[in-house]
């Protein structure tokens, strides 16, 4: 069967930056092992596979899968997928509802659809659980797995924590913005002291003056010794804990992250709007969309196959903006329910080369 797929870049406003997705429509009939090697052969931070919701009051059912396993949530992703979502209802003539809602590993995902001048440009979505405040890690033990001494660490704010709206992550305050920059993941320290309440990851920040385009710089490394371009939904995390932690006359933050990996060539600027007034910290994550790539593959059944990947590319430019995170309390409920995604199957069907293998495709809706 051809798959059609998207790539899109996120949280930036210029070609070949920010951080990459790969969205797989028509996913349905992939088994979990086929969706987890061709997130391996994409090798994008993340990558979404949409398949028909398991309810029909919902969007589609989004599973997100790194290079080497799956997440019960993630940022970039959420919006990428929105994105795409709405760039092919639109290629079929269609009106995306305003909003979307995606059935995903840790609970409802809500994604609000935003429009200027009639077209898409970006999404708002409702993290699919509070923040929560877990494991405290000694200063010395967090310095060591971002291979820094413990001066490096500030604890003004926070200790060394694991905090999450869906996705957990070690949060560390830094004292420097050359301790930011000379921070690498330390294989040996990451092994002792991850995981911690489910974190694996580590999110460095540095407060760095206004001036510079930006409140907060951040960085995060992986268990896997990589760094990801751009971490919407640490940086949710991280906002909502300031947010709650710094109470402000108005009742709102307003921070701009600059995810430091500008030093290898992809920045990503993540404005944040906090809400301490909410039961839990409303955060708001803006950002932009400059590249697609659209396609198809045909994904046989056997991947061990030489050809089982089939690759037929075409490019274009969008410009999408604006995420949206805001971790909900217990009786938060979506304002509207967005149009559940069909794959169009007759098409994918009708584009496979003569001869091809082709699958039915099941839905369980």
């Amino acid at each position: 069967m051809k798959r059609r797929y998207l790539t899109i870049d996120v949280f930036t406003d210029r070609l070949f930056s920010g951080n990459q997705v790969a969205v797989v429509l028509d996913a349905q009939g992939l088994s979990t092992r086929q969706m987890r090697e061709i997130a391996n052969e994409f090798n994008y931070s993340e990558t979404t596979f949409v398949i028909p919701p398991k309810q029909p009051e919902h969007t589609a059912w989004v599973r997100i899968f790194t290079p080497h396993s799956e997440l019960p949530f993630a940022g970039h992703p959420n919006v990428g997928t929105a994105f795409a979502l709405a760039a092919v209802m639109a290629d079929r003539d269609e009106r995306p509802a305003e909003q979307f809602v995606f059935e995903e590993g840790a609970g409802l995902v809500p994604v609000s659809l935003m429009r200027e001048d009639g077209a898409v440009t970006g999404a708002e979505l409702l993290a699919p659980e509070p923040l929560t405040r877990r494991g405290v890690v000694a200063p010395d033990w967090a310095a060591a797995c971002l291979s820094l001494s413990a001066e490096d660490i500030l604890v003004d704010e926070h200790q060394p924590q694991v905090f999450s709206v869906g996705l957990p992550f070690l949060v560390v305050k830094l004292a420097s913005r050359d301790a930011l920059r000379r921070a690498a993941p330390n294989p040996s320290a990451f092994n002792d002291v991850l995981p911690v309440d489910g974190a694996r990851s580590v999110y460095a920040s540095f407060r760095t003056p206004s001036e510079a385009g930006s409140d907060i710089l951040s960085r995060m490394f992986t268990e896997h010794m990589t760094e990801d371009p751009a971490t919407g939904s640490a940086t949710a995390a991280t906002a909502a804990m300031l947010a709650q932690s710094h109470k402000v006359p108005d009742g709102e933050t307003v921070l701009r992250f600059m995810q430091a990996s500008i030093w290898a060539g992809r920045a990503c600027l993540l404005r944040v709007f906090s809400s301490e007034q909410a039961p839990s910290a409303r955060c708001v994550l803006e950002g932009a969309a400059s590249k697609q790539w659209r396609g198809a593959s045909i994904w046989r059944d056997n991947l061990n196959d030489p050809r089982a990947f089939s690759l037929d590319r075409t490019c274009y430019r969008a410009k999408s903006t604006a995420a949206v995170f805001a971790p909900h309390s217990s009786t938060a409920t979506p304002s509207s329910l967005g149009g559940r995604y069909r794959p169009d199957v007759n098409a994918a069907r009708a584009a496979a080369p003569p001869g091809s293998t082709t699958t039915r495709a099941t839905s369980h809706n």
